[in-house]
């Protein structure tokens, strides 16, 4: 077992997960083929997290541990840890220039570059896919509530799953 490697995976699955177990199919995929983890090593590993203390995410503390040993686990712990430290960081850092020009024009270019990104990829996955006219306009509808601060996302989603499940039955 490469420990930079395993380090690494660790690292990119906490980056791409929302915290929890959301990092295990990355990890899973990444540790069964290489042969440092079975399914036994992750059944065990989730075991260990539910039965301790602490948040969801702690079991890839077990796992880095049932894998290799202290130095796993360190490791792992590290790469769990280590994205939600480089966003206080980042906040901190922020709060003390957000009144820049500077900043509120590269905050500004932020949003346009990710709403340049959301219409490129929404362009692409309408015109691959089947959608007619009922579908657009429930993307429509979802864009357009979704532009109002005030409506939760999750309300957003509920709407448009309730439009989809009336227009499709």
């Amino acid at each position: 077992m490469n420990p930079l490697v395993a380090f690494s995976t660790m690292l990119q699955a906490s980056l791409f997960s929302t915290g929890g177990m959301g990092n295990l199919p990355m990890i899973h995929d990444h540790y069964v083929p290489e042969g440092w983890a079975t399914n036994q090593t992750f059944a065990e590993s989730l075991a260990v997290g539910q039965l301790s203390p602490g948040p969801n995410g702690l079991w890839v503390v077990s796992l880095g541990y049932l894998t290799d040993g202290l130095r796993g686990s360190l490791l792992a712990t590290l790469a769990i840890i280590l994205p939600p430290l480089v966003v206080l960081l980042l906040e901190r850092v922020y709060h003390r220039l957000e009144k820049q020009r500077a900043m509120e024009g590269f905050v500004r270019g932020i949003m346009l570059s990710s709403m340049g990104i959301f219409a490129v990829i929404m362009t692409r996955l309408l015109t691959s896919s089947k959608v007619d006219g009922r579908g657009l306009a429930i993307v429509v509808g979802a864009i357009v509530l979704g532009s109002i601060k005030k409506i939760p996302v999750a309300v957003v989603l509920i709407i448009g799953a309730i439009a989809g499940i009336l227009l499709y039955s």
